[in-house]
């Protein structure tokens, strides 16, 4: 049960940062990423703003492609490749929380911590 718990918390997770992904690297204009983001429209007619969202966005792929790759390795790599994926997102994220937003922490940080602690109680 634990097991399938995990599961769909790092999936959910990885999916999470896909959308992130797709906002900041594809739709940063809309204003569903002005919303999320608390960004201004003139802000964002700044080519060097747009490339740094694009280039963070880059990033925020690589995360859930970590995440998405623990479910097709071996199982004794499942643990630790969800352990490092899953850290790198909620040190970003408070790191965000501490430059940027202090609501980072829960809003691209909370489903990371609860899978952490699905983890680490599973341990």
């Amino acid at each position: 049960m634990m097991h399938n718990i995990i599961a769909v918390l790092v999936f959910l997770v990885a999916a999470e940062h896909i959308f992130i992904l797709m906002l900041e690297m594809f739709y940063i204009k809309t204003s569903a990423a002005k919303r999320a983001f608390g960004l201004d429209s003139k802000l964002l007619e700044i080519k060097e703003v747009r490339v740094l969202f694009a280039n963070q966005g880059l990033y925020n792929g690589f995360l859930a492609a970590g995440l998405f790759w623990s479910f097709f390795v071996p199982e004794a790599m499942v643990t630790p490749l969800r352990v490092f994926f899953l850290a790198c997102v909620i040190i970003a994220a408070l790191y965000g929380s501490i430059t940027a937003n202090k609501k980072i922490i829960v809003k691209q940080g909370g489903l990371a911590i609860l899978a952490m602690l699905a983890i680490l109680v599973s341990l």
